[in-house]
């Protein structure tokens, strides 16, 4: 049985890349351009420079250990130096320029070799199919200050380990180093719903050790016939004190949140071969296939059979 956090990645299939590590050198700027569904990271392995994310007011400082993650693909800067409007190249022009192949390590700057800049960058991809609050409600853009020491020894030893594995010539290091970017991103998000910014993303109760535990409850069984009653028992509560404190710390109602996820199980289902209806109406703890249509047309705009051919039609690039 997987736990909460991660039921919630695999349903949205993650998957991590790493397009390259850097030495960069000032003065030097980078424009990466904005990209739906995937999650973009940047890890400051050595040196420091500043990101500036489109819809956010100030640059993040990004010092040596600190880790960037910006959840909705938004455009950004990444920039050290002099006259940043003059310096900073769209990344197509940065990766002509330094003939970077895809290989190895991205070179790329100014005169400065003592101002060294070495970024560990890479994305997380989602189905574009999927969809859960946890990824919609996360803000522009995630800092995370000093974050292998902050989340741990383990942490720390792994992002020094991808620091050497990328890029490297060893059997194995592209895939070693991909697998261990997952977690990365897992523990990112670990780390930010069990601070104090969740509540204000409507994230709360994944912070709170009561309505998570009926949320985990509810992911290791979602088709079972949850109410609010039988949610509040599972997290050690009344039935009001429950659904008042979920709804103030989701923004939603318990209810709310349990036919969001058990649909975007069913879109799971009715992407395969092979499968009915009434299959994908199961997974959903729906009483009926009309039941289950009516529901899922309400929360995806369409019906179970017009997702099923739209999903089919962009698989074959119609």
């Amino acid at each position: 049985m997987l736990d909460l956090l991660s039921d919630i990645l695999t349903n949205l299939s993650m998957r991590g890349t790493i397009y390259f590590r850097t030495s960069f050198t000032k003065p030097w700027g980078v424009a990466v351009p904005n990209y739906e569904n995937v999650a973009r990271f940047h890890f400051a392995h050595r040196g420091r420079c500043l990101v500036r994310v489109d819809g956010v007011a100030d640059p993040v400082d990004l010092a040596q250990g600190d880790l960037v993650i910006i959840p909705h693909g938004a455009a950004h800067d990444l920039y050290c130096g002099h006259n940043p409007e003059r310096t900073i190249m769209p990344l197509d022009t940065v990766l002509q320029t330094s003939a970077f192949k895809g290989m190895g390590v991205l070179v790329y700057g100014g005169d400065e070799p003592q101002s060294e800049t070495q970024l560990i960058c890479g994305h997380f991809a989602f189905d574009p199919h999927a969809r859960h609050i946890l990824m919609e409600r996360l803000p522009l853009v995630i800092h995370l200050k000093n974050y292998g020491e902050n989340a741990g020894r383990w942490m720390e030893a792994t992002l020094r380990m991808i620091g050497e594995e990328t890029g490297g010539q060893k059997m194995g290091d592209d895939l070693i180093a991909l697998k261990m970017s997952e977690a990365i991103m897992a523990q990112a998000i670990r780390s930010f719903i069990e601070g104090s910014d969740a509540l204000e993303q409507g994230l709360g109760a994944f912070a709170d050790k009561n309505l998570s535990r009926a949320l985990d409850a509810f992911h290791k069984a979602p088709a079972k016939g949850w109410t609010v009653e039988t949610l509040a028992r599972a997290a050690g509560m009344s039935r009001t004190g429950f659904a008042v404190q979920f709804q103030k710390a989701m923004d939603m109602t318990p209810i709310d949140y349990v036919t969001k996820w058990r649909m975007e199980i069913a879109k799971k289902v009715l992407v395969m071969q092979e499968t009915s209806l009434t299959d994908a109406a199961e997974v959903a703890g729906c009483a009926s296939d009309s039941a289950f249509a009516r529901t899922f047309k309400k929360e995806a705009g369409i019906s179970p059979a017009e997702f099923r051919k739209s999903v089919s039609a962009n698989s074959l690039g119609l």
